[in-house]
């Protein structure tokens, strides 16, 4: 009996310059493509990361208050490991982001500010993969971040933006979603991988509250399985894979 072809996906586009990746929680781009983003840093291009809080709920025995400027902490030295200097946060309040006019506004504004030619954000769809519920910070961020990227070309949409000195963007090219069930493309997580495990770990609160495992072997065997996984789909090489949308 034949064994079924396994679909492969496509390199990543890299003909551009500027990222923009916008995100709900710290760490969820450390759980989904840092090693690209090492990857992307290290061949001169720029990448900023948005998010959306500052994760002040995620933690159950941090009162908020607390956990928002520790887990923010944390960001920006992860974000450091893989080559980002620039992290910014919305200040939605964790676990009850709205999806709607207000989200898509801050999210436009951000592009329109970085001018990307790449926005990169995180599964916004209603599960993983069809077998685990998906967060409603989540799917909000996701789809608002797809919305506002063409928002931000749009002078009519949000005008109070250009009133503010943002002028509209109309250059972004691609929205890549990380975690989809749906991957279209890959990018080469061999040269970033081992930044990609330090660059989570450095959510080590977090990863301490989520689990008794040795925070390290859980970083590594994690990351590594997922690029193992899709690397399988792209030349066995380990591997991000993401969901790209072009515009």
């Amino acid at each position: 009996m034949t064994e079924p072809t396994i679909s492969q996906l496509q390199p990543m586009p890299d003909d551009w310059q500027r990222a923009l990746a916008v995100v709900a929680h710290p760490d969820d781009l450390e759980y989904g493509c840092a090693a690209a983003i090492a990857a992307w840093t290290d061949a001169g291009r720029e990448v900023s990361y948005v998010l959306a809080t500052r994760g002040e709920a995620g933690i159950d025995t941090l009162d908020p208050a607390r956990c928002g400027p520790l887990r923010e902490r944390e960001q920006r030295a992860s974000a450091a490991v893989v080559g980002v200097s620039e992290v910014a946060f919305l200040d939605h309040a964790d676990g009850v982001i709205e999806y709607g006019p207000a989200l898509r506004r801050d999210i436009a504004a951000a592009i329109r500010r970085h001018r990307p030619e790449l926005v990169i954000t995180l599964n916004h769809r209603d599960t993983w993969g069809g077998t685990a519920w998906n967060t409603p910070d989540h799917v909000a961020v996701g789809r608002a971040t797809l919305d506002a990227a063409g928002e931000a070309g749009n002078r009519w949409i949000f005008p109070e933006l250009t009133e503010q000195g943002l002028q509209p963007w109309d250059g972004v090219r691609w929205v890549a979603v990380a975690g989809s069930a749906s991957p279209t493309h890959a990018v080469d997580a061999t040269p970033g991988l081992e930044r990609a495990v330090r660059s989570l770990l450095e959510h080590r609160t977090y990863i301490e509250a989520l689990t008794d495992e040795d925070p390290e072997t859980y970083a590594r065997t994690l990351l590594t399985g997922f690029a193992e996984e899709t690397g399988k789909r792209f030349g066995n090489r380990p591997a991000v894979a993401f969901e790209v949308f072009p515009r």
